[in-house]
């Protein structure tokens, strides 16, 4: 049995649970206070972040490499695209959304005015290069769901919250959008405080 210790408002931890859903399989989700982390949390792991899977001797953390475990343990339905070249593909994407995403979340939750105004623009300007692909697309790789969609929805999920505002030119990357959070492990994984992030 996997057991997840998962960020109630955790935008990474909200990546793993959906990945998890997808999958349909036996696990269990440990929701855990941001704000009141139990010790054993940083005993798990040593950057005491969240989220973080334990599954009998395995511990693993960082929301990326949980993912891939979880993908290559239960494949069906596989998030990762099965060719490698197309699966290093996915990988640099993923790695292009935590330096040019997610690496502004820090600010946007808790910086300064400045900081978080930057961090808008920046996170905005980003997902309207992204828009064009999805005139043509269903989902990042093509009509197949995957692990890109997996990986940038929280943060789709957060824009309002966030206070970021896309302009028209974004309009296909919010349908695109909607598409993700119509889907019932989206809808499965959302925690109560993160239902309300969403008007």
């Amino acid at each position: 049995m996997m057991n997840l210790y998962s960020g109630t408002t955790c935008p990474f931890s909200q990546r793993c649970r959906i990945v998890l859903y997808e999958k349909g399989m036996d696990f269990q989700i440990i929701d855990v206070d941001m704000y009141n982390k139990p010790e054993d949390i940083a005993v798990m792991n040593p950057y005491n972040r969240l989220p973080v899977l334990v599954e009998r001797d395995l511990i693993l953390y960082e929301a990326n490499i949980i993912n891939e475990y979880i993908d290559e343990r239960f494949p069906h339905p596989q998030l990762m695209p099965a060719d490698p070249v197309m699966r290093a593909r996915a990988r640099l994407f993923l790695f292009q959304f935590e330096v040019e995403l997610f690496a502004h979340i820090e600010a946007l939750e808790n910086g300064n005015q400045k900081q978080q105004d930057r961090a808008r623009q920046h996170v905005a300007d980003q997902l309207t290069q992204m828009a064009p692909v999805f005139t043509k697309q269903k989902y990042m790789l093509g009509d197949e769901f995957s692990m890109l969609d997996v990986a940038i929805s929280p943060l789709l999920w957060r824009l309002d919250y966030y206070g970021v505002t896309l302009p028209k030119a974004a309009a296909p990357l919010m349908k695109y959008a909607e598409r993700l959070f119509s889907r019932p492990a989206f809808i499965e994984a959302l925690t109560p405080s993160e239902k309300v992030m969403r008007k």
